[in-house]
């Protein structure tokens, strides 16, 4: 029963809301909320296009030359972010999105201190699987949280935005990097600090608290150890087979563990009552082509962006600084082709889209690699094709996440979006280890018609990708009409 006007009243003369109209607080806007969101998204995405850039400057700066060694910095971000991303979406389901973006922000934040502190490689290592942790956790709560504050007109929107925030973290990341090695390798991590402590703060404020699910199973957090294992596993045995040999116990122990570890995970998910992989999602075709798109996309991508930043290292000797502003025009197309990309799928099929996306990824790295050589001229051989990539990438990526994600059900939406975030993370995991492999096949004997082998092994999966992204069109119901 709603509260008199005289409830408002008290015996000493002042005049007081009602109890129920004081105990609500006011709901921030959701454009806010989706600002304080994207920003955790950008602090992560930033931090990994600034470690490229710099990989060459940290190795300088702890005294290590061997790229194997040195691919772990990323590789070991990315394994830990990708087999963590889906239990903790599950526990983001449970126990609450809020404490789990705020935990994992806070987690990110301070490893970030750990990682400008180290002076060891497998130190930074470490530290750098702390903030792959606490990123994993953030990243499935923030978007769990986008699609529960969203307005219900603007949910694929505001997904869009999102997902671009990354792709704006990538526009700046290069030319941050370049600029913050100049002074210190360091300071690439320090960075993270004054932005990851406001964006505590705003959502501590801002964030809606409360839980979705009722459920308070635990996930299963065997299964996600097995999958840590799997993806860590085979990483190892191809970052370092050249190294062993191919043949050796070593390496193929690591494959044998990888498979095993793998299958045991499947295992366990398809009888586990809380699976850390959902099979049943697996099911809906949308969502399956999705994930299929998005890790080949990433195989490609991880090839063709940690090479082109080596070459401009390490074949033309270019500092971090010019690396960083050859690198950057790339990525920077990636924010507006977003922009275009949500248009273009108001009136052609978003599987269209991003098969389009794909495709020029594939032509403009196929650009490169016809014109690799030591005598390369960067406006005119890199240049056309590393800005036909950024406008592929922008058109495919962010269409792909919001088109797995858009049309699951409201209690298995950070799952979800965590299973495809981690397609894109194994991805990462495959290229940056495949194109470790080929440098080191290689030798250094013929630098260009190595790395050009790279970007046409990157243009064929990137075309394989175009193709799998004709499939995350959905199919219209009978009696549905299609939402502008």
């Amino acid at each position: 029963m709603p509260p008199s006007p005289v409830d408002a009243v008290v015996s000493d003369g002042t005049t007081r809301l009602p109890t129920s109209e004081r105990r609500r607080p006011r709901a921030p806007h959701p454009g806010l909320v989706l600002a304080v969101l994207a920003t955790s998204v950008f602090l992560s995405a930033l931090d990994a296009f600034v470690v490229n850039v710099a990989l060459t400057p940290i190795g300088q700066g702890i005294g290590e030359t061997s790229l194997p060694r040195l691919s772990w910095i990323l590789n070991g971000y990315a394994i830990v972010y990708a087999a963590l991303l889906v239990p903790a979406g599950r526990l983001a389901d449970r126990y609450g999105r809020k404490a789990g973006f705020l935990l994992g922000l806070a987690v990110f934040t301070v490893a970030s201190l750990g990682a400008a502190l180290s002076g060891d490689l497998w130190v930074l290592v470490a530290f750098r699987f702390l903030q792959a942790a606490g990123a994993a956790v953030l990243t499935p709560a923030s978007l769990g949280l986008v699609l529960t504050t969203a307005p219900p007109a603007k949910i694929t929107r505001y997904i869009q935005i999102w997902a671009a925030s990354g792709s704006l973290a990538a526009a700046a990341g290069p030319v941050v990097g370049g600029l913050l090695v100049q002074a210190a390798w360091q300071w690439i991590f320090l960075l993270n600090l004054p932005i990851g402590v406001a964006a505590l703060v705003m959502a501590a404020r801002l964030l809606p608290g409360g839980r979705h699910d009722t459920d308070t199973r635990l996930p299963d957090l065997l299964g996600g150890a097995l999958l840590v294992v799997a993806i860590g596993t085979l990483a190892l045995g191809l970052v370092q087979g050249s190294e062993w040999g191919w043949a050796s116990g070593a390496t193929l122990g690591s494959f044998a563990i990888a498979a095993a570890s793998l299958l045991l995970c499947l295992a366990r998910s398809a009888r586990h009552p809380v699976p850390v992989v959902d099979l049943n999602l697996l099911r809906e075709p949308v969502f399956a082509w999705a994930n299929i798109a998005t890790l080949l996309f990433y195989v490609a991508f991880a090839v063709e962006l940690l090479g082109v930043t080596l070459w401009l290292q390490q074949v033309w000797h270019w500092s971090a600084i010019e690396t960083g502003l050859g690198v950057s025009p790339g990525p920077a197309m990636v924010f507006v082709a977003s922009a275009l990309g949500r248009r273009l799928a108001r009136r052609v099929p978003v599987g269209v889209v991003a098969a389009l996306g794909s495709a020029l990824v594939a032509l403009g790295t196929a650009w490169i690699a016809l014109r690799a050589d030591h005598s390369l001229d960067y406006a005119a051989d890199i240049l056309p094709g590393w800005l036909v990539v950024g406008v592929g990438v922008g058109l495919a990526l962010p269409t792909m996440i919001s088109s797995a994600t858009a049309g699951l059900p409201p209690d298995r939406s950070a799952t979800g979006s965590a299973i495809v975030t981690m397609a894109g993370q194994v991805g990462t995991v495959l290229g940056v280890s495949a194109l470790v492999v080929i440098l080191a096949a290689a030798g250094a004997a013929d630098p260009a018609h190595t790395y050009s082998r790279a970007w046409w092994i990157s243009a064929c999966i990137a075309a394989v990708s175009a193709f799998a992204a004709l499939g995350i069109t959905p199919r219209r119901r009978p009696g549905t009409t299609a939402i502008g």
